[in-house]
């Protein structure tokens, strides 16, 4: 099963590190934020991917044809009998990653159907390209399986931006709750699709989160998986910095892989 990962936005939040390089590769832990995302899929047995570029693509184009020689000893025999030999395997050496550009300005709906024939088999599933979590990723796709619909979107309690007060008639403050988690439940991207939601995509300017998501919902074939788990999306340098204390302490709760 592929797994498709968006990978092409500008990451204008983030401009403190996005200015030269695409946000997946803003690094967590001296790893891009992507390398993290697909370790974490790969925990799970899922080893193929597809990865939707647009906005300095090329970079994470050179990132992953470099990417033995950046994370491998290896000994080069140069001349006409040029050889390169790699030592000390490592994990990701069976990781199959399609780099598909899929245009610089493109939204996220077009992006997957700009990849679409990349995929193959009738469920594949897709993710964000800036966040990370402790997702069980086996357990997503056997709901999704069991019940039959046509998509899957993983769902987390938000947490609200502000402290919350409650207050008694008089104005005094009752209660007082330092970023509360906040009622309903909030999209965290980890989705898993039939192949019939390639027929709901229409053209460049196609929003998954709109109107192909609402034309589902409507129809009464999208469910969600509910995470009560780690979620954390990295869309601001405080975000950035928030990520990076929490590796450096030992503390990450989406290192999944290592437990």
């Amino acid at each position: 099963m592929k797994v498709l990962i968006l990978c092409g936005g500008q990451g204008t939040r983030l401009r403190e590190e996005t200015e030269f390089r695409p946000k997946p590769l803003v690094e967590i832990g001296q790893r891009p934020i992507l390398w993290h995302i697909m370790k974490l899929f790969a925990h799970h047995g899922f080893r193929e991917f597809v990865l939707c570029l647009g906005y300095r693509g090329k970079m994470i184009k050179d990132y992953f044809l470099n990417y033995e020689a950046m994370n491998n000893d290896f000994t080069i025999c140069l001349g006409q009998r040029h050889s390169v030999t790699l030592h000390d395997a490592h994990e990701e050496q069976d990781f199959r990653v399609t780099l598909a550009d899929t245009g610089e300005e493109t939204m996220t709906g077009g992006r997957i159907q700009r990849a679409a024939r990349y995929l193959d088999g009738d469920t594949f599933m897709v993710t964000y390209g800036d966040g990370v979590a402790n997702v069980d990723i086996t357990r997503l796709l056997a709901f999704h399986k069991s019940h039959g619909r046509m998509a899957t979107v993983t769902a987390i309690r938000p947490y609200s931006r502000f402290g919350a007060l409650e207050v008694d008639s008089a104005d005094r403050v009752v209660n007082f709750a330092e970023k509360p988690q906040i009622e309903g439940w909030s999209s965290a991207g980890f989705f898993v699709f039939n192949r019939k939601l390639l027929d709901y995509l229409d053209g460049d300017s196609c929003i998954l989160e709109r109107e192909p998501l609402e034309r589902v919902t409507q129809q009464g074939e999208l469910m969600i998986y509910r995470h009560e788990g780690f979620f954390f999306a990295m869309d601001t340098y405080r975000e950035y910095k928030a990520l990076n204390d929490l590796w450096d302490s030992g503390q990450a709760p989406w290192k999944v892989w290592e437990k």
